[in-house]
Order: C-alpha cells, then structure tokens, then sequence
C-alpha cells in the first residue's frame, strides 16, 4: 500500500497540487508496481496441470488410434 500526500499550500490553487500529485506518483515507483500486478497471471493448480495432462495423454491416444485405422483427414502439404 502506498500513501502519498500533497498539501495545498495557502496560495496555491487546485490545479497546481494537482499537478504537484501527479508528479509524485510519475515518480515514485507507485505506477511500476501496480502495473506489475495487474497482468499477473496466476499459477495454476496441481490438481488443473494434472487434468490438463491427462487431457493431452487422451487425446494422443484418441488421435494414434484414429491414425491406424486410417480414418484421420489427409494433410494438404503446400510446397515452398
């Protein structure tokens, strides 16, 4: 959690402390941070890499016995 403060001194107008904020959050490492965690991508679970796994074994076995009895779709190879 990060606190900055800025007080408005007797003549100086809101548009100026504004401003003044502003540049302290530019330049402290507040932005930084925050943008940081806010594309963190969670780690998954044990148990969601273990499905994901099982899911893919599956599949490899679905497409080996579909690739024997030759009833997978021909592949159109392009020349280069």
């Amino acid at each position: 959690m990060y606190i900055i403060e800025v007080e408005k001194g007797p003549t100086e107008n809101t548009l100026s402390v504004l401003r003044r904020f502003t540049k302290k959050v530019r330049g402290g490492s507040f932005l930084n941070a925050v943008r940081a965690r806010q594309y963190r991508v969670r780690e998954d679970s044990s148990l969601r890499r273990k499905r994901r796994a099982l899911k893919g074994i599956e599949k490899a076995r679905e497409f080996e016995r579909l690739r024997k009895l030759g009833k997978l779709p021909l592949e159109n190879k392009k020349k280069r």
